[in-house]
């Protein structure tokens, strides 16, 4: 592991969230989510950083789980979740996070409902 990867306090660096919070995810737009309970319950397992518009608009709210380098090594990439709209769903993302992510923790079931393609991945129609 390099150094780059372990942090002061010694212990090799965890997944990380973004939640997409800007036009649609994290406002009133998207009715009867607590957005602010949510980032914070992510943020009590892992490192979570706020963005700006991830530009899946019609999937709002957006959740993006990196994997830790360790994920990385076994070849996971990032996982994005759509919809993520109950608090079941921030529980789901919440204990896989907790297990390790991506490439370290098998990603539930449940939470193949809410994956989406990124963006950049998309092909035109």
């Amino acid at each position: 592991m390099s150094a780059d990867t372990v942090p002061p306090s010694g212990e090799p660096v965890s997944c990380r969230v973004v939640v997409c919070r800007d036009c649609c995810c994290g406002t009133p737009k998207v009715p009867g989510v607590d957005h602010a309970a949510q980032t914070a319950r992510l943020r009590a397992q892992v490192p979570v950083r706020v963005s700006a518009c991830l530009d899946v608009c019609e999937q709002a709210n957006v959740i993006v789980v990196q994997p830790s380098a360790e994920g990385r090594a076994a070849g996971a990439r990032p996982v994005w979740l759509g919809l993520v709209n109950d608090p079941d769903a921030t529980e789901d993302i919440a204990d896989w996070v907790r297990a390790g992510g991506p490439g370290v923790a098998p990603q539930p079931d449940i939470l193949d409902l809410y994956t989406i393609t990124p963006p950049r991945r998309r092909t035109a129609s």
